[in-house]
């Protein structure tokens, strides 16, 4: 039967793995490696990592922790984090990486996707759009960990990254980030619609019962989570856990 996608996304902090709260009230995880080798264990089907602080400290993700990951890693797996050249792209990918995560470059020059698609596929490029509610409840789609707005709406984004060759795109709802609130299925739904290109749901997941229904109501092609896969319980104690043999079903 089919199933889509579950993907762990891992935040690093100083090359440490980390889990935030609406993007700030960051918590050290552990060590990211052992982290792999654990999803290594539990057949996860993907990885991504996201460099948090690369992009403000105006550095790329460490090549030598990218060669780290691909060594260990048994799944295919991608990374982000202050991309900013081809080259750059060329490297990560010469180090074991089957994709990368662009965010702020895409916001800030839309074109270096084009670029980026034509030179490595479609198919390695991911763009994640990160979307926050403003005070009259409309989506706006903010880069640089949240910090700075575009004037496009999530859909308009998410439009004009398939038009210049991303992919895929990850749809982020920054307000449910470590909630355990659930998808924010309006926004997911609205995404997945608007573009031909597969949607990764992420940002709130409380369960498996998430998944579901951002597969099968939200049309998620893939459906990712940070919390859900790096604690366990009410407490929230760090146990990296993971169900590759979940079965979908509507």
């Amino acid at each position: 039967m089919f199933r889509p996608r579950i993907i762990p996304v891992l935040l690093l902090k100083n090359l440490g793995l980390v889990k935030s709260i609406r993007f700030k009230k960051f918590r050290y995880i552990g060590d990211p490696i052992n982290a792999v080798k654990i999803f290594n264990d539990k057949k996860a089907d993907e990885l991504i990592f996201l460099d948090i602080n690369a992009s403000r400290e105006k550095r790329c993700i460490p090549l030598d922790f990218v060669h780290k990951v691909g060594d260990e890693a048994n799944m295919p797996f991608g990374v982000g984090g202050g991309i900013r050249t081809l080259d750059q792209i060329r490297q990560i990918l010469k180090h074991g990486a089957e994709k990368v995560v662009l965010n702020t470059i895409a916001a800030e020059n839309p074109d270096f996707v084009r670029q980026a698609a034509e030179e490595f596929g479609s198919s390695t490029i991911v763009v994640c759009i990160d979307v926050k509610k403003n005070l009259f409840g409309r989506y706006t789609t903010v880069f640089l960990n949240g910090k700075k707005k575009l004037k496009y709406s999530p859909v308009e984004f998410a439009q004009l990254m398939e038009e210049k060759g991303a992919g895929e795109i990850v749809i982020q709802s920054v307000d449910r980030d470590g909630t355990y609130l659930g998808y924010d299925l309006d926004l997911i739904t609205m995404v997945s619609r608007a573009v031909s290109i597969p949607v990764v749901a992420l940002g709130g997941a409380n369960d498996y019962e998430d998944f579901r229904k951002a597969h099968f109501e939200a049309i998620a092609s893939a459906v990712a989570a940070g919390s859900l896969f790096v604690y366990h319980g009410p407490r929230r104690a760090v146990l990296i856990n993971y169900e590759h043999n979940y079965i979908f079903s509507k």
